[in-house]
């Protein structure tokens, strides 16, 4: 939500470039976004803190249950108050993508975490209960990280390997990488991340999973060895 027409293009922009997100609407003014929070259920919610009649912070107040909120603004000052709402982040304008896409990454680690049943941080024996969200054919998927073999970037997409199926959707490996539980998946090149109960087998250059041989990185190695050897 955000009342310059320039800014919210940019985000526009910048949301159908994420497959993981899906822009449900876009609003002018306050009032505009209560209208559409009682129309439909949103679960992030960019705002644009100087608004006409009612500032951003002001409309987050009047909400009972309020979705997740990454405020932009061009002023500073504003940043405390923002956290103060328990904002998941503050971008200020004008905002690259590198930024926008580290405040959404945010989101979609909270989102994985809300997705386990159980908040054990050793996520190694509760994969079952989560689950990540992909944008793919036209439509949200909802993936049990419990079967994602391997991922690998297919340059401006990733291919996402599972037991039954891959999902290939418009996304970058790095994003990815932020959002997946550190406990389960391992970057093992700069073009693969591995699910590390799917190892099969492993040497210094390779990992196998599902009879695929993937490769190891002279860079990935040390870490990669020092989580297969303990």
């Amino acid at each position: 939500m955000d009342d310059e027409p320039p800014a919210l293009d940019v985000l526009k922009s910048y949301i159908a470039s994420v497959s993981s997100l899906e822009l449900a609407g876009t609003c002018n003014d306050a009032m505009a976004a209560l209208n559409l929070l009682r129309q439909q259920p949103i679960d992030l919610l960019f705002l644009d803190i100087q608004m006409p009649h009612l500032l951003g912070t002001d409309l987050i107040r009047t909400l009972k249950n309020s979705p997740k909120v990454i405020f932009t603004t061009a002023y500073r000052k504003f940043a405390v108050e923002g956290f103060e709402l328990d904002a998941v982040d503050y971008l200020l304008k004008p905002i690259s993508f590198e930024r926008f896409l580290k405040a959404v990454n945010k989101v979609m680690e909270t989102r994985v975490r809300l997705n386990s049943s159980n908040d054990n941080p050793d996520l190694q024996t509760n994969l079952n209960d989560a689950s990540i969200n992909l944008r793919a054919d036209r439509k949200s998927l909802k993936i049990p990280l419990s079967e994602i073999l391997y991922v690998e970037s297919l340059k401006d997409y990733i291919k996402v390997v599972t037991k039954t199926k891959n999902i290939v959707t418009k996304q970058s490996i790095s994003s990815l990488e932020e959002a997946l539980p550190k406990n389960n998946f391992v970057r093992i090149h700069r073009s693969f991340i591995v699910a590390i109960n799917k190892i099969e087998s492993f040497t210094t250059d390779t990992i196998e999973i599902n009879k695929q041989e993937l490769p190891i990185s002279r860079m990935s190695r040390h870490e990669v060895d020092k989580i297969l050897n303990g």
